[in-house]
């Protein structure tokens, strides 16, 4: 005669519980297996990687058939990769010609320089508030990186020390919304740095180093001056440009 326990367990086992030695235990957890990223998506990051490294410069003719056969797939995740692009504003479809690099206008620099003066300084102010020595050590050490690089005119370095800078700051200011918005800003105005990097030069550092001061003085309205300034002298060198 089969007991109450008898029939449960096989619902029970579809429950994750399995009839160890001692009764009824939890069963192993078996988690989904990762899925992996879509072809279609890693041909678009590796695009726009290649847009704010400056491999693919504003203005450059993108030929499908060469793309294709430059990141090993074929022409349909490339087309497919473009049309995205093209309506976030990274490339120009044009009939008859193919697609091209977009090409940032001033105002378009203006905009997105608002935007991440906003972003920026509200996050420094966050930063402000919340750094711990720990934290304020790490954007010393990212700080001194980047004045290393631009001290050796390496610019690639320096931007991608720039860029990990921000990121930072975002990361201490611990808001995770604005440091996602302040992510999605962040790559285009990569984008938009290499082009006054050699301008900027070594001062962008010096003007990090006196955020990072302020940040570890808790000084939120100093914090909030530092970063509306930076972002002030960085479209003041675009425009330079």
């Amino acid at each position: 005669m089969h007991t109450v326990a008898d029939k449960l367990l096989p619902l029970l086992a579809w429950e994750g519980w399995s009839d160890g030695a001692g009764g009824l235990v939890p069963a192993a957890v078996i988690r989904p297996v990762p899925r992996p990223v879509p072809l279609r998506q890693s041909v678009y990051d590796a695009l726009i990687d290649l847009i704010v490294g400056g491999e693919l410069r504003p203005g450059q003719h993108l030929v499908e058939t060469d793309l294709a056969r430059q990141l090993g797939v074929s022409r349909q995740p490339i087309r497919e990769a473009l049309h995205r692009m093209e309506a976030e504003g990274w490339v120009d479809l044009r009939p008859s010609q193919g697609a091209f690099v977009h090409v940032p206008t001033s105002s378009e620099v203006d905009e997105l320089l608002d935007v991440r003066a906003l972003l920026e300084a509200e996050t420094a102010v966050l930063a402000a508030r919340t750094a711990t020595p720990a934290q304020v050590g790490r954007l010393r050490e990212i700080c001194a990186d980047g004045q290393r690089a631009a001290g050796r005119d390496d610019l690639s370095a320096a931007i991608a020390a720039n860029d990990l800078f921000h990121a930072e700051i975002a990361l201490v200011a611990g808001n995770a919304v604005l440091a996602e918005l302040a992510g999605i800003v962040g790559r285009r105005v990569q984008w938009y740095y290499r082009m006054v990097a050699p301008e900027r030069g070594y001062s962008s550092w010096s003007e990090h180093a006196e955020l990072i001061d302020a940040i570890e003085a808790a000084d939120a309205e100093q914090a909030q001056l530092l970063a509306r300034r930076q972002a002030e002298r960085t479209r003041d060198a675009y425009h330079r440009a």
